[in-house]
């Protein structure tokens, strides 16, 4: 008996590793490829330039700028929120059934598909908000009511907020409650409990869903179909109430809609590599805080 256990214990590690392996090969495979096919691609003019109008040349520069402007309008909303939502359900909500209800609800929202997020960003955010901010100020034409870099935004902050509230969640669920007791027998409030013991402990985790939620964000295209992205618009304004062109939506524009496929396949390595440049980027970012904290707080 105990060498069946033993023999199915290292099937099982076996199996388990070959398998991850597996992953990492494909993974590197498909990077070493993406290096390899788009690096002759990338100069100066390629990242600073607006692409022509046949969209089978020039460079990509508004898509950098575009898709930078998302990501961090995105995280600015997604981030704070989702550590107050995590916070307030984990430290101070009554474990009930309303709990019970809103973490599966929240949950089943990070499993829905992102093009139902683009639908919901197109009838709340364009047309309610929008449409209701024109009716306020009294205008007779669309002004908020149109696609743009702020809608699409707040549709991805909509999008990646479910993950930063579970990842959050989870890291507040590691912080011991021997810890949280500790600080009310001291005499604090239950707010300096969360300030002064919990939090401090959970950053890592708020990092993480920052990392989730800018490598969702970044990669993901369906949603900005409805509420935002535009097919050409070589000169990017920055303003958040105009459209924008992005990488990804680029990218699939490139591989689908272009009269010549082949021709334009270095174009959409080169732009694969800098999209995935930029999302590891933002990564590091969130890493390098993250690093940092812990050896703050190991001292």
């Amino acid at each position: 008996m105990r060498d069946r256990r033993l023999l199915f214990e290292f099937a099982f590690r076996a199996v388990s590793n070959a398998v991850a392996m597996v992953v990492v090969g494909v993974t590197l495979f498909i990077l070493g490829l993406v290096f390899v096919k788009g690096i002759g691609g990338i100069s100066f003019a390629f990242l600073t330039s607006p692409p022509t109008g046949t969209m089978d040349g020039g460079g990509i520069g508004p898509m950098i700028l575009g898709t930078a402007w998302l990501v961090i309008l995105m995280s600015l909303m997604t981030v704070p929120l989702g550590a107050i939502i995590a916070v307030y359900l984990n430290e101070i909500a009554t474990r009930n059934w309303l709990y019970n209800t809103v973490m599966s609800s929240v949950r089943t929202l990070a499993a829905v598909p992102s093009i139902v997020f683009g639908l919901f960003g197109l009838a709340f955010f364009v047309t309610v908000i929008g449409g209701g901010l024109d009716w306020l100020f009294g205008y007779e034409e669309r002004v908020f009511q149109e696609r743009c870099l702020l809608w699409a935004a707040l549709t991805m902050g909509t999008l990646t907020l479910p993950t930063n509230v579970i990842s959050v969640s989870e890291a507040l669920k590691l912080v011991p409650d021997e810890q949280r007791h500790a600080g009310i027998c001291l005499g604090y409030t239950r707010w300096e409990v969360v300030k002064w013991v919990v939090l401090p402990q959970a950053v890592g985790g708020i990092l993480t869903g920052l990392v989730l939620s800018v490598s969702r964000g970044a990669g993901e295209v369906a949603p900005i179909l409805f509420v935002g992205v535009a097919y050409f618009l070589p000169h990017f304004t920055g303003d958040v109430l105009d459209q924008f062109m992005e990488l990804g939506y680029h990218i699939y524009v490139m591989a689908t809609q272009s009269p010549n496929v082949d021709e334009t396949l270095p174009i959409q390595y080169a732009t694969t590599l800098v999209l995935l440049t930029l999302t590891f980027g933002f990564n590091s970012i969130g890493q390098v805080i993250r690093w940092m904290h812990r050896k703050k707080m190991s001292r």
